[in-house]
């Protein structure tokens, strides 16, 4: 639990936002992931990733504008792949193998030492998270 609070948390929008010049940038609040089913990627992406990457994963989300790096637009993984979804690499980046500028830092946390510590080191509901996480992305890839 002490590995959720040191940093590796959920951003999570602390004011609204506005589309006036005049106000403040969005101020982010970081908070212990919730938990989530491991079976629904769907769940996880709208509990984890929403908030930065947006609802419909085009890296517009409520957060997205108190982000020194602009979120990536998820639904074009595969289109900048040639076409073919990038499913080792997302499984990769996810289990936080692969070194992603966004994430791992203090605004992105790196999400397979988090869904570690939700499962409580149980492996296969680790996999099962990252799996079911990759697999709704893949879903989202425009044609």
């Amino acid at each position: 639990m002490a590995l959720l609070t040191r940093g590796l948390a959920v951003c999570v929008l602390a004011g609204t936002l506005s589309c006036w010049s005049q106000e403040p940038k969005p101020e982010i609040k970081r908070a212990p992931p919730p938990l989530t089913s491991p079976a629904s990627g769907k769940e996880m992406f709208a509990a984890y990733c929403a908030a930065c990457h947006g609802k419909d994963a085009k890296g517009d989300g409520p957060a997205a504008g108190a982000l020194k790096t602009p979120p990536a637009d998820l639904t074009t993984l595969a289109q900048r792949n040639g076409g073919k979804f990038p499913s080792l690499k997302v499984l990769s980046i996810l289990r936080g193998r692969a070194r992603v500028t966004a994430h791992g830092t203090q605004e992105m946390p790196v999400w397979g030492p988090v869904f570690w510590t939700m499962s409580q080191g149980d492996a296969g509901q680790v996999q099962q998270r990252v799996g079911n996480l990759s697999h709704y992305l893949e879903s989202l890839q425009v044609k």
